[in-house]
């Protein structure tokens, strides 16, 4: 039986894997997951693609769920036995709950040795972003020079898009404003060794500011250490709220329009 118990908060999480979830772990199903995200304000979900394959599985969910959204990419980190093109990546994204490219950019953390290949796939999917007119989803780990770098040569801020997961400095914040790109902060800005993130968001104004997940990784304080989901980022959104002492139906709000002005107003 569902609760009739309802919050009246309007949040957005903006980067999810849904299809990622160990559901032993969660001990429910994906209709739990759901129904437990709108018991918690949820209004728009966007599950996030990290392998060209993951987006037929990532569709079978959007299209039961008209608040769930799909987005098309290859991580920089994942293996592939063939590049795709940035045509093949724009003719998914032609896909009706398609509403962003990527995630992708660049993880140095993680790679070693010539990146050339990284750095080749960054740009075939700004390309396609532009050939879609749809935003990009931007990772970026250890190769903050170099990710800004790409986007402004391959002119990615006729674009736009988002720097998931924000774990860099206030410079590249900066830069990334200027380029037209929002900034989303995970769980990781509710752990105690945050401190650069946190002043980072303290500086936000709340207009340039997403929220997120990431679930089922890096779940906020509470549940730091458990495996993450979506109603979890009514955490994030508390803690921002803090962070800029702002009443927390402020940030839930303006999150969720800048979430709709960016994904949703070009559909």
């Amino acid at each position: 039986m569902k609760s009739s118990l309802k919050s009246s908060l309007k949040l957005s999480d903006s980067h999810c894997h849904l299809h990622m979830l160990e559901w032993d772990k969660l001990e429910t199903n994906l209709e739990g997951v759901i129904e437990a995200a709108e018991q918690n304000g949820i209004q728009h979900m966007l599950c996030v693609g990290t392998l060209i394959e993951d987006l037929s599985t990532i569709l079978e969910i959007t299209n039961r769920y008209p608040h769930i959204y799909a987005s098309v990419g290859l991580h920089p980190n994942e293996a592939t036995e063939r590049e795709p093109e940035a045509k093949e990546i724009a003719a998914l994204a032609s896909a009706a709950k398609v509403v962003a490219i990527g995630e992708t950019g660049l993880d140095y953390y993680r790679s070693e040795g010539d990146l050339k290949w990284q750095q080749d796939r960054f740009r075939t999917h700004i390309e396609a972003a532009r050939m879609s007119q749809k935003p990009l989803i931007i990772h970026t780990r250890q190769a903050r020079q170099d990710t800004i770098q790409i986007l402004k040569e391959c002119r990615a801020s006729e674009i736009g898009g988002v720097f998931h997961c924000f774990t860099e400095d206030w410079e590249t914040a900066k830069q990334a404003l200027d380029l037209g790109f929002y900034i989303s902060f995970s769980g990781i800005i509710t752990f105690k060794n945050a401190h650069e993130i946190q002043e980072v968001a303290k500086k936000l104004p709340l207009s340039s500011i997403l929220i997120e997940t990431d679930c089922p990784y890096l779940a906020p304080v509470p549940h730091r250490g458990k495996t993450n989901q979506p109603s979890y980022v009514k955490y994030v959104a508390e803690y921002l709220a803090h962070l800029k002492n702002l009443p927390l139906e402020e940030v839930a709000h303006q999150t969720t329009q800048n979430f709709e002005k960016l994904f949703l107003s070009r559909l």
